[in-house]
């Protein structure tokens, strides 16, 4: 294995995307839970979210996004050095649902492990596949963001409840043969000293899924929400000017925005910090919800697939999630 950073530059060399068939609409949550649509999309923005059927689990997700992002890259399964997936909602505690997914896809020559910062999962994953990429170990790796929250939702929870879904973005990545093509930047924080306010307390070694765990439903998600919208709106606005410094560019230099899809307002908030307007903020937050590590790569594959990121464009995405973690990368496509 060779050591050391190289000078050459990552490039995204295809992107892809799965979403589940079953939309669930606010409207059909105001039949199982006291809310109403009007209170979901002006707190949210979020209108409707897909949910995974009873068969499926993260990595049949993961390899359909999968298999479209190799299909994209013009590239085999056999090709792949690495296979990194993102996710908290894995389909068991081992194997890997990483390792699930080479076996789906035939990729018999990757390694495969898990990554797990939650919201953030995939800018991680994008890191580490660059760093592997640019220090000569890999040349080609398949990065994926995978979820099925819907399965870890206290649906009795109005305030939890109504923001997540079920959904799987990738993307491979690839040495770039352009200097001025690829990331130019990556940025990761995490602050554990916060991480109660946004966990599942139980389920794993803290608290075993016990009858008692499971009936007080503390193997779901649980948020004090008013305070991480607080919190993230802040650390999102300072990992901007981060990425901004460490480039040397304006606001106005930023052709793009993928943000993660949590919340509108924290998607505007962050906007208004580029000075950006929303035409060029990649906004996917009102047709599937929160979906965790999936997001990103979800919204960036809507994106590309429609024509709005071009060759050339500077485009930056972020993410907040549990941990709490949050961090950010800016590609030049």
């Amino acid at each position: 294995m060779k050591t050391g950073i190289m000078d050459v530059r990552t490039r995204i060399a295809g992107t892809g995307s799965y979403l589940p068939d079953k939309i669930l609409t606010n409207f059909d949550l105001e039949k199982m839970v006291d809310t109403t649509d009007e209170w979901i999309v002006s707190r949210s923005g979020i209108r409707e979210r897909r949910v995974a059927a009873a068969e499926q689990a993260t990595s049949d997700l993961a390899t359909e996004a999968g298999r479209n992002a190799l299909e994209m890259a013009a590239i085999g399964p056999e090709d792949l050095d690495l296979i990194i997936v993102a996710t908290l909602t894995p389909d068991h505690f081992f194997p890997s649902t990483a390792g699930l997914v080479q076996r789906n896809l035939g990729a018999t020559r990757a390694a495969a492990f898990d990554l797990e910062a939650a919201c953030t999962g995939f800018i991680y994953a994008l890191t580490v596949g660059d760093l592997f990429i640019r220090s000569g170990s890999f040349r080609t790796v398949l990065v994926i963001g995978a979820e099925v929250l819907t399965r870890f939702i206290d649906w009795e929870d109005r305030n939890t409840c109504v923001l997540f879904g079920d959904g799987a973005g990738a993307a491979v990545m690839k040495p770039s043969d352009d200097p001025g093509q690829g990331i130019l930047s990556t940025h990761l924080h995490s602050d554990g000293r916060l991480a109660d306010m946004l966990m599942a307390p139980g389920g794993a070694s803290r608290m075993p899924p016990t009858h008692e765990v499971v009936e007080k439903k503390l193997n779901t998600v649980k948020m004090r929400g008013n305070e991480v919208f607080k919190i993230a709106v802040t650390k999102l606005s300072e990992v901007v000017d981060e990425v901004l410094q460490a480039n040397g560019l304006r606001e106005d230099e930023i052709d793009f925005l993928v943000p993660h899809q949590a919340n509108l307002r924290i998607i505007q908030a962050t906007a208004r910090k580029l000075r950006m307007p929303m035409e060029k903020v990649i906004v996917t937050v009102d047709r599937h919800g929160n979906t965790s590590a999936a997001s990103v790569p979800l919204a960036l594959d809507e994106a590309v697939r429609g024509g709005r990121i071009k060759r050339g464009d500077r485009v930056l995405l972020e993410a907040f999630g549990g941990g709490l973690t949050w961090g950010a990368a800016l590609v030049r496509w």
